[in-house]
């Protein structure tokens, strides 16, 4: 930073002097900008439909295997436990109160503004002195 300064010094010392000797043609200053995007945080609320699908595997599952234990243990044989399993699978799946529908779901979400602004950058001078051109760059 300290040689920048320094560097800047010398050159404009340099330029005021050529600039004393020189017409403004021999001299010129260009400004520098950019583009910036500033990006700000809202929050809305986002709501969907999700549907509901009524799945009842489990219940008809759970049924039948508490059937199958139920008809094993009223009969005492193999064919008793296959009875009671088809019975408590169907009543499993009858008695589910799962309903196939939609259901209303909502969640608050960040989302962001966007605004683009130029501001100033840089500026560079071009000058000769002594018939050699020289370039400095410089913050106003």
């Amino acid at each position: 930073m300290n040689k920048l300064l320094i560097t800047m010094g010398v050159c404009l010392s340099t330029f005021s002097t050529a600039y004393a000797q020189s017409s403004s043609q021999d001299r010129n200053i260009h400004d520098h900008f950019k583009q910036v995007i500033e990006q700000k945080p809202y929050h809305v609320e986002v709501c969907r439909n999700v549907s509901m699908s009524g799945d009842k595997t489990g219940d008809t599952l759970g049924g039948a295997i508490i059937g199958g234990i139920l008809g094993k243990a009223l009969t005492g044989n193999d064919d008793g436990a296959k009875i009671g399993a088809l019975f408590g699978g169907i009543v499993g799946h009858n008695e589910s109160n799962k309903v196939a529908g939609t259901r209303r779901v909502c969640k608050t979400e960040i989302r962001y503004k966007e605004e683009v602004r130029t501001i100033y950058s840089h500026s560079h001078i071009e000058f000769w002195y002594e018939g050699r051109k020289y370039n400095l760059k410089f913050k106003k």
